[in-house]
Order: C-alpha cells, then structure tokens, then sequence
C-alpha cells in the first residue's frame, strides 16, 4: 500500500499545486474489456436506434417534457400518470443507494453515457488519429507544425460531429426524430432551439475533450455520494495486498517467496490503463469506476509470470483483510431482495394501468329530479382521458342495482390521447331509493370491456 497516502487529500489527475494531469490511458485488452465492448455496444445501438422505432406511429420511446407528452414502447402516459412516474423516480433512488451498497460502482464503469462515449467512442478516436498514448504525449509536447494542426483539427472536428450526432439523438427522444430532421432541413424555423442544441454540443464537446475523468470525480453527484454508500462489505475492484506486498520489480532468478516479495512486481500496468489516472494498490478511491480495465491488466502480467489470477479483482475490503473466499453476507442478500421486490412493484404498476381514466362527479347545486312518475335521477359531470392511440366508444351502465344511465348528447367516442368531458343522469326506481343518500357503483366500459368502476353517492328523498 502507498505509505505517504497523498492520493487521500488530493485527486490522481491533480498536482500539489491543482494543476490539471493529463491521464493518457493506454487500452485494455482482456477478458472483461471484451464483455465491456458489447455491453458498450449494445447501450450505443440502442441509444442511436431506438428514435427511428416507431409503434402505431408514435415514436417507441418519447420523454416531451415541455409538451407533457410521455411514450414508453407504445404506451402514452399522462400528467394523470404522476403518481407511477414519482414512485419509480423513488425506486430508482433506493435501487442506486442499495445497489451500490452492495456492488460498488459497476454502473460508472460499464453503463453511465460518460463512459461509454469517453472510452468506447472519442478515446476510440484519439488511439486512431493521434495514436498510443506514449505518441500522444509526444504530440502534446512538440511545437506546433503541419503534422500536429493536421491531427489536432481532424480529431477536435470529429469529436464536435459526433457531440452534434449525440444531442441530436438526446432531443429526438424529447421531441421525435422527424421534429429533428425537420429541424436540420430547416434551422430558421425554430432558431432559438438550434443554437440551444448546437450550444449543448459544445458543452458536450468541452466534457469529452477537456474534462473527461473529471466529471466523475468531482462533477457527478453520484461519484460524490460513492463515499458514504461504500463500507467495508461492499464489492468493489480491490487489490489484494496480503497477496501483492511487499511489491518490488521482478529479477532475473530470484526466489520472491525467499526474499519475502509479494505477487505485485510493480510493473504500473494497472496504472497505466486506467481512464482515472489512479493506482489502485492505495485502496478504494473516489475516482474508482470499477472499470475492471486494471483486472485485466493484472492478469495478464499473473499469467505471464506463471502467477493465479486475481491479484486484483472483485472483493470487498472485508474479505481481503479477513483472507477469505467471497460470500454473500446476510445484508447484501436482504439489500438484493428489496431490490427485487421494487423492481416488482413498478412493473405491477405500468401493467395495472388504466388505458382509461374517469373521473365522475355530482353536479354541484342540484338536487334529486324526478323526470316521470316513480323515477329518481341525479346529473353527474363526468370527465374521461382516454390515454390510448385510437378513438374509444365509451358507455356507461349501473352495476349494483337497476337502472339506466342518460347521456346527454349523443353516444360518443372518446377521441385518441385527448380528454373527453360531458354529462349524464342516472336513474333509478323511486322504490329502491331508501334513504336520502344512496350508494351506486358506475361501471364505465370501452368496447363493451368493463375498465373501470366508480363509487358514487345518489340523491334522494328523505
């Protein structure tokens, strides 16, 4: 472990003076890079596909928050809707603090957009057009001559291209692919919403070029948080200095297990492939991703040397210091469990959902009629959202008792994705209503399928 413990008051990527260290990051290969490149794959087809899917018409995935107007794979979801959306902003919340209670960070190193653009797509770029990292910083060294303005122009125009391409794909989730591509036919027929998105670009542009791994560190509100969510049992990329120590370079013969010299030859692989600049031997660190791309690293130099893999891996503190295999403790299987159940419960809600909302209501200010000799009726307002993409024929009828339901106006359909508002009266027989406030349930029917049914209180004579 790092004796005078610098990396604990000040970043990787930070001098003693705050002056910003460039992290050249050589590329991982490995075992988990491999499985990293097609999570990371699949993420960005999804991401850059999913716009063009349309269902019905409707885009498969619509977010409009300006128009409050919501589309997940088909379905549309109304401001009626809050209580489903503030339930799974709730349950995402808890899932990310049980989560990472439990698996460290897996989300920053395998699925957050800032990773997966950085070390997928533009540090793609950087290997291919300025080369390793050892040509880059020879490049950023030298005078500026045709070599380097050829290569520094043609990898920043890139990047601003791809930034464009990216917010593009972000607003057509907000406003639809085709309001996009209308957009860049056309500029000057909604400017102000151009230049916003050209000026995002920008700043898009300045994270993945310039800021990069300090978005994580000192940026993300999520990385800030990695240190009160993490304790000793939680998993994370450990190093396992009871095996590694005392680290030392490797020697032509020597007998290490003689000498007292840990697995660890000191060789910065590690070091050198990580997108944070960090060395993971010092210890769980806030800039820490659980990229993995250290594991690999490792491995490689353990199978060279003839050494069992894992000198660093997934472990919690706990077991590397106790020396015992990985396990499960009771807490995390519990942390597991309520994840599952949350899950549960936010899908119960999107599949109990109510294509149809109703609202029914007694008109105000009026009593009982009594429209021929022996009948009771009350008028009620009633207003139906109808949440589906197709026009609904909506009826009414009395399901506890005998009686007929009146709308004024005509039979009606309730129009797609609109909001439907009228009035009816229900009637009863004068000789069942036996008190002055009788109970009635209203079953409210699309297509002859019952969807719903509502309680409501019939007025009649003392």
């Amino acid at each position: 472990m790092n004796s005078d413990n610098t990396y604990r008051d000040q970043l990787a990527t930070l001098n003693k003076k705050g002056k910003r260290r460039w992290v050249y990051a050589k590329q991982p290969k490995g075992r988990l890079y491999t499985y990293r490149n097609l999570v990371s794959y699949f993420l960005l087809t999804i991401l850059f596909v999913t716009p063009f899917i349309k269902l019905n018409g409707d885009p498969l995935i619509l977010l409009n928050v300006i128009e409050r107007k919501f589309i997940l794979f088909g379905v549309h979801f109304w401001p009626q809707d809050f209580h489903i959306f503030l339930f799974s902003m709730i349950t995402l919340f808890v899932f990310i603090v049980l989560f990472t209670v439990s698996y460290g960070r897996i989300w920053c190193g395998w699925a957050c957009p800032q990773t997966v653009f950085l070390e997928f797509i533009f540090r793609r770029i950087e290997y291919l057009i300025e080369g390793t990292p050892q040509q880059q910083r020879k490049l950023n060294a030298q005078s500026m001559n045709a070599e380097k303005f050829v290569k520094k122009t043609s990898k920043h125009t890139v990047f601003y291209l791809i930034c464009l391409a990216i917010s593009s794909t972000f607003l057509s989730y907000i406003r639809g692919v085709d309001f996009v591509m209308d957009l860049w036919q056309n500029p000057s027929g909604n400017s102000v919403l151009f230049v916003a998105l050209l000026f995002f670009s920008v700043v898009m542009y300045l994270v993945f070029s310039r800021l990069r791994e300090q978005v994580c560190a000192m940026i993300c509100p999520y990385g800030r948080l990695q240190g009160v969510l993490l304790d000793s049992n939680t998993i994370v990329v450990a190093y396992d200095y009871k095996r590694g120590e005392e680290r030392a370079p490797l020697e032509a013969g020597e007998d290490r297990d003689a000498e007292n010299k840990g697995d660890c030859i000191d060789c910065y692989d590690c070091v050198d492939v990580c997108p944070t600049g960090i060395d993971v031997r010092d210890g769980t660190q806030l800039e820490c991703i659980n990229c993995t791309a250290c594991i690999d690293a490792c491995n490689s130099v353990m199978v060279w040397q003839g050494k069992p893999k894992g000198l660093i891996r997934f472990d919690s503190e706990k077991n590397i210091a106790e020396g015992i295999k990985k396990k499960w403790p009771a807490r995390k299987i519990a942390y597991t469990s309520v994840l599952a159940v949350l899950l549960c419960v936010v899908i119960g809600l999107f599949a109990s959902r109510n294509d149809l909302e109703t609202i029914i209501l007694r008109t105000p200010g009026l009593m009982y009629q009594e429209p021929s000799e022996g009948i009771i009726s009350n008028m009620y307002s009633f207003k139906i959202v109808n949440k589906t993409t197709e026009d609904l024929p909506v009826s009414f009828k009395i399901l506890d008792k005998k009686g007929e339901i009146q709308i004024i106006g005509e039979t009606f359909n309730a129009a797609a994705s609109s909001i439907h508002e009228g009035t009816f009266f229900a009637k009863l027989p004068k000789k069942t209503v036996l008190t002055d406030k009788t109970q009635i349930q209203i079953g409210v029917f699309a297509k002859e399928r019952l969807i719903e049914i509502v309680d409501l209180t019939f007025v009649g004579p003392n």
